[in-house]
């Protein structure tokens, strides 16, 4: 695709974000199911992943958008935390399933406002336990998972992030 061909795709949707700056806006989920051992299936909707434009910002909507990845990465980080501390604590659980959703003002992410954030804001994270463990236990597994998911860690934290860039040979590729 070349740069004219999506400034003509976005075009209307950045006028549609000016015309109304909540248009925007839309919330990303994902979801996983825990499996058998220290396992969190992740429903991808792709044996591959190609990642491209979410629609709010041009794409077709036949590639995954990283917001979406994002968000199922903390769901099978969160699941598998879960299960290995459910398992640690001995906290039996029949089932579990783990949720998150994040907002995303695309607004921003096309540069329509300024003052519009760039990257999902007020993420939620839920998990539907099925046991019979008492309340005190669940509020330890809860907490200990939160403590130790690192996908959730890493997005709570925001860690230093070097970004570089370099140009490769045709060698080299």
């Amino acid at each position: 695709m070349k740069a004219e061909q999506l400034r003509e795709l976005q075009a209307p949707l950045k006028e549609r974000y000016r015309e109304d700056p909540t248009a925007g806006v839309v919330t990303l989920r994902a979801s996983g199911q825990l499996g058998e051992g220290v396992v969190c299936n992740v429903a991808t909707g792709r044996a591959i992943a190609e990642a491209g434009l979410h629609p709010a910002s041009g794409g077709d909507g036949t590639q995954l958008c990283s917001g979406d990845m994002l968000l199922e990465a903390l769901v099978a980080c969160a699941g598998v935390t879960l299960r290995a501390v459910s398992t640690a604590l001995e906290i039996p659980l029949r089932d579990a399933k783990v949720t998150a959703e994040g907002d995303l003002d695309f607004s921003g992410t096309l540069a329509v406002t300024k003052d519009a954030p760039v990257g999902l804001r007020d993420i939620r994270l839920a998990f539907t336990l099925d046991t019979d463990a008492p309340q005190a236990s669940l509020d330890k597994l809860i907490e200990l998972t939160e403590r130790y998911c690192v996908v959730l860690q890493t997005i709570k934290q925001a860690p230093h992030i070097v970004v570089t860039s370099a140009v490769a040979t045709s060698e080299a590729i």
